[in-house]
């Protein structure tokens, strides 16, 4: 197989993943995808586990399905399966290698699952409401970019400290931004699980397109809301430090965390280290954090829609999207009160 002009980028990853059902659902609606895009190859066999990052890059997802029965667990497999393809099929037969084209390639591939989602559960009557959040992040010599929608997390460990690189689409999010409430407070509220947007409810979704720069001895931590709706990114961040630990038994650790303080969703996690001599050590004057990554195709639009709009949205047992348009900070709340108030 011919690797579009390879040469050796000095990238090193070592990734693995796991996902759980956790101790109170009857099954797993979450999905994760781990992927070399140079080789082709989507696995956790030793070879991607352990892999250089290619001319053409690699990928990993997390994705939290939704909609009751066995919805959910559809929607975050097609959404999976539909940005890998879609980026095997486009992104590797693209000419223009660059960061520009694989950023665009990655955002056009998770509005072709969100359609993809969408249709189906359109042409299925018994699947109608399946949506699924994705946390995708593709990596190209040493940048992240991150497509995200919904409420799964990246956290980019640096030096000992979690850092989320992702926002969440989600009201207490919106109200955090707003200054009407603190982190800590929505970390704590009982509408914390009230997203604003997902793949599948609506024809089309705006993607959160960020990006970072690498650094050697970076880690990425992916996951499900099942985990950091639980263990703290401090206890994240503790964990993934101890080196004489291998990602396996790290992923599996953090899993038991989440189950131990009730489990009360499913659980996924993804933990990716860089390392080798293409990346730099990390510099006092750099900055972590979510970084709006400018397309500059004149029609994109790379920030986070706030409402659903067109159809209702799903009402999955762990999420609980609001139906809101045009409406304040102020307004958001009034109307997660009068929601809540509802009993829906």
């Amino acid at each position: 197989m011919k690797l579009f002009g390879y040469r050796r980028s000095g990238i090193h990853i070592a990734v693995f993943g796991k996902t759980d059902v956790g101790r109170t659902r009857e099954h797993n609606e979450d999905t994760f995808l781990v992927a070399d895009l140079t080789r082709q190859r989507a696995s956790l066999h030793p070879e991607v586990r352990e892999h250089e990052v290619g001319a053409r890059g690699s990928l990993f997802m997390v994705a939290d399905g939704m909609g009751g029965a066995a919805a959910g667990e559809v929607a975050s497999q097609m959404a999976t399966d539909t940005v890998y393809q879609h980026l095997v099929d486009r992104w590797l037969a693209d000419t223009d290698v660059t960061p520009q084209q694989f950023a665009y390639r990655l955002k056009e591939a998770v509005e072709m699952a969100n359609a993809r989602i969408h249709t189906h559960a359109k042409e299925h009557p018994e699947l109608r409401g399946m949506g699924t959040t994705t946390t995708t992040v593709g990596v190209l010599e040493d940048h992240l970019y991150l497509a995200q929608v919904g409420d799964s997390r990246a956290y980019l460990i640096r030096e000992g400290e979690a850092i989320q690189i992702t926002k969440d689409q989600s009201l207490m999010q919106r109200l955090v931004d707003a200054g009407e409430i603190t982190e800590e407070e929505a970390e704590k509220s009982e509408r914390r699980n009230i997203i604003l947007q997902a793949l599948g409810p609506d024809a089309k979704v705006r993607v959160d397109l960020t990006n970072q720069q690498l650094r050697r001895g970076d880690v990425l931590v992916l996951c499900s809301d099942g985990l950091s709706g639980q263990v703290t990114r401090e206890e994240i961040a503790a964990l993934v430090q101890q080196r004489d630990k291998d990602l396996m038994t790290q992923c599996a650790e953090l899993i038991d965390m989440a189950n131990d303080r009730g489990g009360p969703d499913n659980i996924t996690v993804v933990i990716v280290r860089f390392d080798g001599s293409g990346l730099t050590d990390p510099s006092s004057r750099e900055t972590v954090g979510h970084k709006v990554f400018p397309l500059l195709d004149p029609e994109a639009d790379t920030e986070p829609v706030p409402i659903y709009r067109d159809s209702p949205p799903p009402l999955p047992q762990n999420k609980t999207p609001l139906v809101v348009a045009g409406l304040t900070a102020a307004g958001l709340v009034a109307a997660a009160l009068l929601y809540a108030m509802s009993g829906v």
